[in-house]
């Protein structure tokens, strides 16, 4: 991918909205593991929490880059997206993480929990990084200051404006339809450009169809056991 070119910012712009959409559960497991403590020692842990979980991201996200590289793991990478996509729209995301009583163990609680959890968001940006560790590099520097200051506000938004799932849950679809059309081992069956859109807009279109359905499923056995 040349640097700077058209399709370096798209690549760009996907990474830093798959960042967006998906640490939102990094606001919610901080808030869970510092609830506890007083509000001065929450900023600590807010700060080197985040700080850390995002160098551990990082590194595994760097590693996943170079896996990817090998035949057959983009087509299984990019599965695993369309799955992911689909349960960001689906999913209530409930997270159980034990408050801790200091700063330190707070902020283990944070980077431990993000790091199991965050293992969509590492496969995603992987993906939308097309093999480039400087996209990685520039999309996690452009998420982190908004993550750790305004992760939070993000999720208000989230929760007011819910067609913003649907944005986030677009691109991780389209991300794994580039993944799927990109594998070595499928190159020449999508080497027509017709082909590799078709594919892209039947899976963009295929998963927010899906997750639509099941949402409107989730909605009427919540009227049932409401009523």
């Amino acid at each position: 991918m040349e640097l700077f070119s058209a399709a370096f910012f798209s690549a760009l712009l996907a990474v830093i909205i798959i960042n967006l959409v998906l640490s939102g559960d990094n606001a919610i497991v901080i808030g869970m593991a510092a609830r506890n403590l007083p509000k001065e020692q929450q900023k600590k842990v807010i700060l080197w929490g985040t700080l850390g979980a995002i160098v551990v991201r990082a590194l595994a996200t760097v590693a996943v880059v170079w896996l990817l590289l090998i035949p057959g793991l983009m087509l299984i990478g990019g599965l695993l997206l369309i799955w992911i996509a689909y349960k960001l729209l689906t999913d209530d995301n409930k997270h159980d993480v034990k408050a801790a009583h200091s700063v330190m163990a707070a902020v283990q609680t944070v980077i431990i929990a993000d790091a199991v959890m965050g293992i969509d968001n590492v496969l995603a940006i992987a993906g939308a990084a097309h093999g480039s560790y400087l996209l990685v590099v520039l999309g996690l520097l452009f998420s982190v200051p908004i993550v750790i200051w305004g992760s939070t506000l993000f999720i208000k938004l989230l929760n007011r404006y819910p067609a913003i799932i649907y944005i986030g849950a677009s691109v991780l679809a389209w991300t794994a339809a580039k993944m799927i059309a990109g594998e070595k081992l499928l190159k020449d069956y999508f080497a027509n450009p017709f082909l590799e859109w078709g594919l892209v807009i039947g899976i963009v279109t295929g998963v927010l169809l899906a997750g639509k359905v099941k949402q409107s499923k989730q909605s009427k056995q919540k009227q049932v056991v409401s009523s």
